[in-house]
């Protein structure tokens, strides 16, 4: 009998239940009140279980019927969500839209980016993947992506259209007792190089035998943002951070900023830009999020908090 429970009774014992009465139900669901207790009765027969007291004014839910009114609306809302994404599908939406974003991105921005799309887009689940350098563009080009958002990687491989959305601005810090903080002058090359650098490797191939940024023969690499910056503000090094996840560091005295030759005053604008593969342009899912993101660049947005 289970298996000859509908969709129907679930959406008409869920409207009962959200009404109060089953003649409002039957006016939601546009059925006579007839019709709806009759449905809920046979229900009701199916599972075996008295959803509903009837001996008050008006009908309330029994303890089984509270507990399997959580199950029923899993259920219409598992087919609701299932139409929905086949018809996004049927005119070309992303079933799923994956992208990688480069670690200097600041991930506020990011995070009230994919809040907006959750509204446009309610039936399309998320991936996101934060990396660094060619980590970034990897996915993209093994077609496990459909855009990544590239910063920290100077040079692009063939085949990828490139799409700038902004800049983050990236600055030469070190901890406020490393030696390097005492200094007041332009910081040589040489005086740099008797220090530990700490810089971000990169989890792919795509920048194998070059370097971007080192200044110093003594190098610790790290895979992490989160992890090089821990290691800055303990004085194990310097390098370079984008502005906005160590502002508060320097404001606060934490962390500062270094002033190095061939770096201009105030730390590099890095640009940002979305790339994908020329051959598989993204669907209109990933096209809202790349505009959205180009909009709060106009806006000012992309260097902002962390």
């Amino acid at each position: 009998m289970l298996d000859g429970v509908s969709l129907d009774q679930l959406r008409i014992f869920q409207a009962a239940a959200d009404e109060g009465s089953f003649s409002a139900a039957a006016r939601r669901v546009r059925r006579t009140q007839s019709a709806v207790s009759e449905t809920i009765a046979n229900l009701e027969a199916q599972l075996g279980v008295t959803l509903f007291d009837r001996r008050g004014r008006y009908p309330r839910l029994t303890t089984e019927g509270v507990l399997l009114l959580a199950d029923a609306r899993a259920i219409v809302a598992g087919v609701d969500g299932m139409k929905a994404r086949a018809k996004g599908m049927a005119g070309g939406l992303e079933a799923e839209l994956t992208a990688v974003i480069d670690v200097f991105f600041p991930i506020r921005v990011l995070a009230d980016t994919a809040r907006e799309f959750r509204v446009q887009f309610p039936a399309t689940p998320l991936r996101l993947y934060v990396e660094a350098l060619g980590a970034v563009v990897q996915p993209v080009l093994d077609q496990r992506a459909s855009f990544g958002l590239v910063g920290s990687l100077p040079t692009l491989p063939a085949g990828l259209t490139v799409e700038r959305i902004g800049t983050v601005e990236f600055v030469m810090v070190a901890a406020s007792d490393h030696p390097l903080a005492a200094h007041r002058d332009m910081i040589p090359g040489d005086v740099l190089a008797q220090h530990i650098q700490l810089v971000l490797t990169d989890r792919s191939e795509l920048s194998a035998g070059r370097e971007f940024g080192v200044m110093s023969p003594t190098t610790w690499r790290l895979a992490d943002l989160f992890a090089k910056h821990a290691f800055l503000v303990s004085g194990l090094g310097w390098g370079g951070m984008p502005l906005h996840s160590v502002r508060q560091d320097i404001a606060e005295g934490r962390l500062v900023e270094l002033a190095i030759e061939d770096v201009p005053p105030g730390g590099l604008s890095l640009p940002i830009s979305a790339v994908y593969r020329t051959a598989a342009p993204p669907g209109p899912a990933g096209r809202w999020m790349i505009e959205r993101l180009k909009r709060r660049s106009t806006d000012g947005e992309p260097d902002g908090d962390p």
